[in-house]
């Protein structure tokens, strides 16, 4: 076995974008919630904080950094006076698994045994390094799900955390803002533009703001598009590449030849998910 590089790895993760986004824009994670009475801007907050118990806002300001704490402190207090966190995992899960049975089960069962056993190998690789990443940290003490595609699915978010908390670690130490740190990955990938411009819940004044100071350090041009300086777009390359290393830990447990089966069998199994319909998410997975 080969030592996997940080660029193959970000490019797994790339490739498993889809099941990420499952989790948020599936109709049946949604359908779950709706019986449950969850309120749409509660889910997506208290779900991923769910395994750190019914914690205040300022936990969740700390851990999702670049949403307004506006946002924040309007849907997670109030879910917890009718809800468990357990409640919220298991709709999820639920809801989860809904969609990947129908997606996945047409599918070779080796193709998801396989990726599934390469991801829960980086995952359990991952979880020997939870110093500063408490989102990672909160689900890696849930148990393993018996199902083989929750298991799929649970390995991967688990990763999928693992970097995410790195990010935020990354993006503190640079003494960048929530706001500043969103806009200058808008930039770097305009697909996401919409959506988390739309989500995030900052206002215009603190928008312009933002961009403002942005542009007084030469990282987005003089317009009012989000468009990267040649200084800002390497500044964003660099940040990038420091979180690819912090990543490293999970993935050097496969090796370049887990990595690149990776490829080829999540290449199999996002398609499935995205033919599956009904995600509105494909315009949201990174190009390979």
């Amino acid at each position: 076995m080969t030592t996997a590089d940080a660029i193959l790895c970000r490019r797994v993760e790339q490739r498993c974008v889809p099941l990420w986004l499952t989790t948020v824009f599936a109709p049946d994670v949604g359908a779950a919630f709706d019986a449950l009475g969850v309120a749409p801007a509660a889910r997506y907050f208290a779900t991923r904080v769910a395994p750190l118990g019914p914690v205040p806002a300022p936990v969740v300001i700390a851990t999702f950094f670049n949403f307004s704490p506006s946002v924040l402190v309007g849907a997670v207090p109030e879910v917890w006076e009718r809800f468990t966190p357990q409640q919220l995992l298991d709709a999820q899960l639920e809801g989860v698994h809904r969609k990947l049975t129908r997606a996945l089960g047409p599918l070779d069962d080796g193709i998801v045994a396989d990726a599934a056993a390469l991801l829960r190998r980086a995952a359990e690789a991952a979880c020997e390094h939870p110093e500063g990443r408490p989102l990672f940290a909160g689900y890696a003490s849930l148990p393993w799900p018996d199902d083989p595609f929750l298991q799929l699915w649970h390995a991967h978010y688990l990763l999928r955390e693992f970097r995410g908390d790195g990010h935020i670690s990354v993006l503190s130490s640079e003494g960048l803002t929530g706001i500043e740190a969103l806009q200058m990955h808008i930039a770097f990938v305009p697909a996401v533009g919409p959506v988390f411009r739309a989500t995030r819940g900052w206002t215009d004044d603190q928008w312009d703001a933002s961009l403002d100071r942005l542009r007084t350090r030469g990282w987005i041009t003089s317009d009012r598009e989000l468009t990267l300086t040649a200084a800002g777009h390497g500044y964003r390359e660099e940040i990038e590449a420091r979180t690819d290393t912090l990543n490293l830990p999970a993935y050097q447990a496969i090796g370049t030849d887990g990595c690149e089966r990776l490829l080829e069998g999540c290449a199999t199994i996002s398609a499935a998910l995205v033919a599956d319909g009904g995600n509105g998410f494909a315009s949201l997975i990174p190009d390979d």
